[in-house]
């Protein structure tokens, strides 16, 4: 596959995926695996709790991830731009006040938009908990993560469940069901892998004393940024104290414009750490938000697509598989609390909402309907026009 095609379908997704990180997953799964059948559930279960472990936004990792097995390097660099791409130039143009999107759009849309988010959660938690969780030891351990992860609601939770589900994997599993090893096409080596993994602790280490020294201000932004993405594990909402402290707390950004800012990032499809764009764009500019984008997902580029060569050869060993078989039960348990809060807590509100819901489901499950024409019938019936 060429690099431009999964440019085009990345920007499709970027375009369509509203609902934050977990039901950009859902998107993916729906796309991907049970479309496009580029990888399968076990490959891509894997696949999320890897990006589960590294730091920086989950889905994006596993977007770039998918785009280096199709595509190589640059097919990576393709899928990051297509899915990042339009929610930073609509945050950007919100920042240098040529849209007011959180007030233009009609609230009864966005909440239409959050509904459909509820149903393509639900359909990859349909589809994964199938093949994943398909004994009562599984099912168990997914229930069980989904129940730790709701009542403590944090990170290292996230972290630690995942890797008690590898050990229980590998103490209560049978040895002798394998799973299929799916492994990632791509022209990644180990080679490479290093050298990003040295790249990335490099700028970690040095930027910081580099910045100081030069005193110089898009170096010290660039610094804030690719420290932000570098250090936070969970997602983009966990993001924000750091960005907070660098940006308000320096005088670069205004508290309001800071919120404004939020407010608008969860309205737009696309990942969450492009409000990294509308803090550049509100204190420099454009060059301004390419340089805070850039930096902020940098991190993720050079961790998933350094780390990957070594995690395929570590997916192959005998108890790695039984462990993944844990995890992957994890994974479905982190999607099922997921599912409740936020995604279920923050859409449905009455009967109307649910069977909206459901209906979308239907079309998603049954009628094998594409996720953006859902996202679009989801907006409009919940829209002024037909209210």
């Amino acid at each position: 596959m060429n690099i431009v095609e999964v440019f085009w379908i990345f920007l499709g997704l970027g375009l369509t995926s509203f609902g934050g990180p977990i039901a950009h997953l859902g998107y993916f799964h729906d796309e991907f695996v049970a479309k496009r059948k580029w990888i399968n559930e076990h490959a891509y279960a894997d696949l999320v709790a890897l990006c589960q472990f590294l730091p920086g936004p989950a889905s994006s990792q596993v977007g770039i991830a998918l785009g280096l097995s199709r595509a190589g390097y640059l097919g990576a660099i393709a899928a990051w731009i297509g899915f990042t791409l339009p929610s930073a130039i609509i945050l950007v143009l919100f920042a240098l006040g040529i849209s007011t999107l959180s007030g233009s759009i009609h609230q009864g849309y966005l909440h239409g938009l959050k509904i459909a988010a509820v149903a393509v959660v639900a359909q990859a938690i349909w589809g994964m908990s199938a093949k994943l969780c398909p004994d009562k030891i599984r099912a168990s351990i997914a229930i069980a993560a989904a129940i730790v992860v709701s009542l403590i609601p944090s990170a290292f939770a996230q972290v630690g469940i995942i890797i008690l589900g590898g050990i229980l994997g590998v103490l209560l599993l049978k040895k002798g069901e394998q799973l299929p090893h799916v492994p990632f096409i791509s022209k990644s080596s180990k080679k490479v892998g290093v050298g990003l993994l040295l790249v990335f602790f490099s700028l970690l280490l040095t930027l910081p004393i580099i910045a100081r020294q030069t005193h110089n201000s898009a170096l010290k932004q660039f610094d804030s940024f690719f420290r932000a993405g570098s250090l936070v594990f969970g997602g983009g909402h966990v993001v924000l104290p750091l960005v907070k402290a660098e940006v308000v707390d320096t005088g670069r950004v205004t508290n309001e414009a800071f919120m404004a800012g939020y407010g608008a990032a969860q309205a737009i499809p696309g990942p969450l750490f492009t409000f990294s764009a509308y803090l550049g764009a509100i204190s420099s500019g454009i060059l301004g938000a390419a340089l805070c984008l850039v930096a902020a997902f940098l991190p993720s580029y050079l961790l998933i697509v350094g780390v990957l060569p070594f995690w395929e050869d570590l997916r192959k060993h005998e108890k790695m598989k039984l462990a993944m078989k844990g995890i992957n039960a994890t994974v479905v348990g982190l999607l099922i609390s997921a599912f409740y809060n936020p995604v279920w807590s923050s859409a449905i509100f009455n009967i109307r909402d649910f069977s909206l819901a459901l209906g979308a489901f239907v079309l998603l499950v049954f009628w094998k309907a594409p996720s953006w024409l859902v996202v679009i019938i989801c907006a409009l019936l919940n829209g002024p026009i037909l209210n």
